[in-house]
């Protein structure tokens, strides 16, 4: 049986597995290392994951849902095909799909992933990602922080003198950033901050919303199939300014009509606020750190939105340095969950490498606040950036006369107040009646690497409890049940995926045309279907390379004219060797 790692992104994930003595990329059912984090319900009530998913947030929107990973550990239920689903559910089918993808492609039972999270994901984040993981029938014991993948991946300073690195993560959904020190064989985070709520798709949502106030369009009046065609426009356009400059955006339908000059400048201007934003985990891990931006010998940005040059420019200049070269963004996190998960079967070859974490956020518990009884202040146990694992105690006295116990409260976050924090459980000792300040009781937090938190509390009398916090939030029974309630759900074979993904295609470009062009794009979705009704692996494999040859066409002529009639016969001699 084989240990894999995942980087379970919000708009992408990838798995790979440490063998032969590297990280090595695992491809999905399409030959791709990029499975898109989306998910949707068929008509026929079968889920489908990843391209044939995305491409459904356009032509099927009520039956799709994409960037769940920002609702991981909240309360929120997405409606889909009739059925309710949390975050953890949408997730634990992508990580199900990677998983049947790895064993496709390793030919072994797969049932343990080491996955990545952001640095900066809070208990009950990473405990739902624990949960989605046990309901896609994995063992996850180890968590391992995005920045610090991707600084494994990088071997930082390899065979030079010690560096002090900052990881820079931008990816669709989150922002990480991190300080890192590399000497010999030991990567060690000194510092990690970041942002929850800032990546690629913000960026995707403001382009569309500059495009409409610049065309004199009201964003938020429109349908959300239009919204969703202008988010993936935006990030197409996004994309395509990596490379070129300027970049046409362009809608055109029954209802609107409007095209645009892109520019980085552009981009900058509309989303000045979110680089703003980008800074302030950026100074905050300096300030953690104690270190100043002089000190710092390598810049390293990661995730898929660090690709934009806006974004590079930006973060370049206000460091006063340029990106490390050699990183890919994109898979860097992927590889260095790799190299975690053969670090985590002790591989022969990596028993010297050593990585070390710190504790995102501060853990403590509750006090007495004097002037404000009703408030109880926190008091810091752990406190954030500690190197993991760590183990430190603090002493409490009794508050009042005769006190009969001591109620230890346990909370996560940086607030003052412990109701500004997360709570995360409670326990109870008993103390004899005695004058206030007599008695105590020592409170000793335990936390590890793997996010295994215990709480030891020891009264001066002896008396003594336990709290053990291993972020499933789940019972082992009911991680059972509702593994059944999923697995009843059919998910789309992979061995099918490939034309469902072309016919999601095509109902996506319906979706984004009219006239002529949309005429053609029903055409050959019809004709593909009667292809795929035959049965005929020879004849659908040909009919399949036709359709995706069409929608390449189509997609380089939204926005600029109608196109060529395309011949449909399947039977007539292409020219091409048969499969």
């Amino acid at each position: 049986m084989a240990v894999i790692g995942i980087d379970l992104g919000t708009t992408n994930s990838l798995a790979a597995v440490w063998r032969n003595g590297k990280s090595e990329l695992i491809p999905n059912s399409l030959g791709d290392y990029l499975t898109p984090s989306v998910v949707s319900v068929d008509d026929d009530g079968s889920i489908l994951v990843g391209a044939a998913a995305r491409d459904r947030l356009i032509s099927r929107p009520e039956c799709t849902a994409a960037g769940f990973k920002r609702a991981m550990g909240t309360s929120r239920r997405y409606e889909l095909g009739g059925r309710i689903f949390t975050a953890e559910d949408l997730s634990s089918f992508i990580l199900r799909r990677l998983r049947e993808d790895a064993e496709a492609y390793l030919g072994e039972v797969v049932d343990e992933a080491v996955i990545s999270v952001p640095a900066y994901f809070a208990e009950a984040q990473r405990s739902a990602t624990k949960r989605a993981g046990a309901l896609a029938g994995l063992t996850v014991e180890r968590l391992v922080n995005e920045p610090s993948a991707a600084a494994v991946a990088g071997h930082i300073g390899e065979g030079e003198d010690d560096k002090v690195c900052l990881v820079f993560d931008l990816g669709g959904g989150t922002l990480d950033v991190s300080l890192v020190e590399r000497f010999d064989n030991v990567v060690s985070v000194t510092a990690v901050s970041g942002d929850n709520f800032l990546g690629g798709r913000d960026f995707d949502e403001l382009i569309a919303r500059g495009f409409c106030q610049d065309c004199s369009l009201d964003f938020d009046s429109l349908s959300r199939q239009r919204q969703e065609t202008l988010i993936r426009q935006a990030e197409t356009c996004k994309m395509a300014l990596t490379n070129q400059e300027p970049v046409i955006m362009a809608v055109s339908d029954d209802e609107i009509s409007a095209s645009l000059a892109l520019t980085h400048e552009w981009v900058i201007r509309k989303s000045g606020a979110l680089f703003q934003r980008m800074l302030a985990p950026v100074r905050k891990v300096f300030m953690d750190a104690g270190i100043g931006a002089e000190e710092l010998d390598e810049l390293v940005m990661v995730g898929g939105s660090s690709h934009m040059p806006a974004v590079r420019r930006y973060i370049a200049r206000a460091l006063s340095r340029e990106p490390a070269a050699g990183t890919k963004p994109d898979t860097a996190i992927a590889i260095g969950a790799g190299i975690c998960s053969g670090m985590k079967v002790r591989a022969e070859d990596l028993r010297e490498l050593v990585l070390t974490d710190v504790c995102p956020f501060t853990l403590g518990i509750n006090v007495i606040n004097e002037a404000q009884p009703e408030k109880a202040l926190m008091s810091p146990i752990i406190e954030r950036n500690s190197v993991l694992p760590s183990s430190k105690e603090g002493t409490y006295y009794t508050a009042r006369d005769n006190q009969r116990a001591i109620d230890v409260r346990v909370y996560q976050g940086e607030q003052r107040y412990c109701d500004d924090n997360t709570y995360l459980g409670h326990l109870e000792v008993a103390v004899p009646p005695a004058p206030r300040g007599q008695q105590y009781v020592r409170v000793r937090f335990t936390y590890d690497i793997n996010g295994l938190l215990e709480v030891d509390v020891v009264s001066k009398e002896g008396q003594s409890a336990q709290l053990v916090l291993q972020g499933s939030g789940m019972t082992e029974e009911e991680v059972e049940q509702r593994l059944k309630e999923l697995e009843a759900l059919k998910m789309h074979p992979r061995d099918q995926e490939g034309p469902r993904t072309l016919i999601a295609r095509g109902e996506r470009l319906y979706a984004m045309t009219v006239g002529g062009m949309r005429d053609q794009v029903a055409q050959i979705l019809d004709w593909y279907q009667i292809q795929l009704s035959s049965q005929e692996p020879i004849r659908i494999a040909k009919a399949s390379r036709r359709a995706a040859a069409f929608f390449d066409q189509a997609e380089a002529y939204i926005g600029v004219g109608d196109l060529p009639p395309l011949d449909l016969n399947p039977l007539e001699d292409d020219g091409e060797e048969e499969p």
